[in-house]
């Protein structure tokens, strides 16, 4: 007998989520996975690592308080806000009896960890203009105890309208917990709905180190939400989740010298992504360019898999969501320095007009 078949049915039954790191790739240019181009140095100081951490490191905790601009009992900082996803199944949902809800196309580890954890899932497909169905979501609220809602929208780049979000939550109140994904909110920081937590208490916000501030690598994560939410939580993640080195990394970053560098990269990282959206606009090959509020920018080209293939072939890695529903012919492309996304243009000018179909052809000439 196979070791594996003393595994839960789900587990042996589960295709797990799709990472860059897992998809891997070979290349120099690394853009598949929304990480910020460069890294930054930070100091340890080792003298305390003989010794547990605080489950909840209050340097860290009170840093991103101040931060996001709520108070410390608002605030649980995880493993990255993945970990953060599966807690909040994990605290409100029965395995086996309860269901969260899902707008696809959207960030897939939503429905990975519902699945792990034995939860239903309801897909409710976005619009046609990319936004969630308010009135289709309504009607399921009596079968569903979490909305998961990413803005901006990983992959398609668009946020949650805010007119909608709060008639959902004023419908949900004592129904459901609305949980919006701010991954990327620091691209856009005037869209956050962190405002919107103190009317709410049904209202819950993740967030994560790992976009803005360069800080993929240390999985560091927060949910924003009410005190009595948050307590829950606490009951539930592990007791030493952040490790002291962790810890002492957030806090330089969360520190005022930390939030300007984090602030600086933002800048030119949006002044890239406004570069390289002009550009794709003027080239042939290009039929869509999706919203672009986080720090990458979906695009539909006329054959994604010659574009593909081609930048394998020049050592660039890209995300394909060409098999996403409404999404055919679509990479995702991450907003790099300027000369990885130099490189990018490189190869789509070199495809040239044998890739340009008959109906453009005529155009261009």
């Amino acid at each position: 007998m196979s070791i594996a078949n003393l595994a839960r049915r789900v587990v042996r039954a589960l295709t797990p989520y799709q990472s860059a790191r897992r998809i891997g790739g070979n290349g120099h240019v690394w853009l598949n996975a929304n990480e910020a181009p460069l890294a930054y140095p930070f100091t340890i100081e080792g003298s305390r690592l003989n010794r547990y951490p605080q489950c909840q490191p209050a340097a860290v905790v009170n840093g991103y308080a101040a931060y996001a601009g709520v108070n410390p009992d608002q605030v649980l900082v995880s493993r990255g806000a993945d970990e953060a996803i599966e807690l909040l199944i994990r605290t409100f949902c029965e395995a086996g009896e309860d269901q969260i809800l899902i707008c696809p196309p959207t960030y897939g580890m939503y429905a990975i960890s519902a699945e792990t954890c034995g939860v239903g899932i309801v897909e409710q497909p976005l619009t046609p203009s990319r936004q969630p169905d308010w009135p289709a979501i309504q009607d399921r609220l009596s079968d569903v105890k979490l909305v998961f809602l990413c803005s901006p929208n990983n992959p398609t780049g668009d946020l949650v309208g805010r007119k909608g979000l709060i008639k959902l939550l004023e419908k949900a109140q004592d129904r459901a917990i609305v949980v919006v994904d701010e991954a990327y909110i620091e691209f856009c920081p005037e869209s956050s709905v962190v405002d919107l937590l103190a009317r709410f208490p049904n209202l819950v916000v993740t967030r994560t180190l790992s976009k803005a501030f360069a800080l993929a690598g240390i999985r560091c994560g927060f949910t924003l939400g009410d005190p009595e939410v948050i307590a829950m939580l606490a009951k539930v993640i592990a007791p030493y989740p952040i490790p002291e080195p962790i810890a002492q990394i957030a806090a330089q970053a969360l520190s005022p010298m930390g939030l300007e560098l984090m602030q600086e990269r933002v800048i030119e990282l949006n002044k890239q992504k406004a570069i390289i959206k002009g550009e794709l606009a003027s080239l042939p090959c290009v039929k869509e360019i999706f919203e672009d509020k986080g720090n990458f920018v979906l695009v539909r080209f006329d054959d994604s898999a010659a574009v593909f293939a081609a930048m394998k072939a020049a050592g660039i890695v890209l995300r394909d969501f060409s098999s996403k529903p409404g999404l055919d012919n679509s990479l995702r492309i991450t907003i790099g320095y300027q000369g990885e996304m130099d490189a990018v243009l490189e190869v789509l000018r070199g495809l040239g007009a044998n890739n340009v179909p008959a109906d453009k052809m005529s155009a261009t000439r």
